[in-house]
């Protein structure tokens, strides 16, 4: 066995067990009993979070602005400025189908140009999921926002334009990391939109 291959094994884990600790509606936790080899064999438990896959939606007008949303958000206590995005849910086909159906229930607006701009891993060091990003060019508002059914959505939406979002991710306006892979996603996929 060369040294790339030890390298490799002695990075591994192998679950041995999962346990469900916490079922907590859009995540859960588990415990995972599990085991590496190498350089000697050790057991250790590790907590995880079991997340849905997630998309982002980098929603482009025609005068080359973004569209924007802003809301509470519990966890850093305060409104973040993100883009329109959300879970994939068990009926969406694929991810693009939760793409076009978030950006339509939080914004009313619909496109019908869209492409892929990546995936990510939002924390792979504690979850499981995937984040999505896609980019929808020439949106145009059809109705009102239909807000999730618990009711416990207030999302306020506005366009920016492209040429501001650098300075506001610098200042720390938009401060939400996937919102940030999302444009910097576009960046080395669709360039050319900064400078509209």
């Amino acid at each position: 066995m060369d040294s790339k291959t030890d390298s490799d094994r002695s990075l591994l884990w192998r679950v041995l067990s999962k346990t469900l600790v916490a079922d907590c509606k859009v995540f859960s936790v588990s415990s995972s009993r599990s085991e590496s080899e190498c350089p000697q064999r050790k057991q250790a438990n590790f907590f995880t979070l079991n997340c849905d896959p997630w998309v982002n939606v980098i929603a482009v007008d025609d005068r080359g602005s973004v569209l924007m949303i802003e809301q509470f958000r519990h966890g850093v206590g305060g409104l973040t400025l993100e883009v329109p995005g959300g879970c994939i849910d068990p009926t969406d086909a694929d991810p693009l189908a939760g793409a076009v159906r978030e950006l339509r229930e939080e914004t009313g607006c619909i496109s019908e140009s869209w492409s892929s701009l990546g995936k990510n891993h939002p924390n792979p060091a504690i979850q499981d999921n995937v984040c999505y990003t896609f980019l929808a060019e020439s949106v145009k508002q059809v109705e009102e926002p239909s807000f999730d059914h618990t009711g416990n959505e207030r999302i306020s939406s506005r366009y920016v334009p492209l040429n501001q979002v650098t300075e506001l991710i610098r200042s720390g306006a938009i401060s939400h990391a996937l919102v940030i892979v999302a444009f910097h996603f576009l960046a080395i996929e669709r360039p050319d939109l900064f400078s509209m």
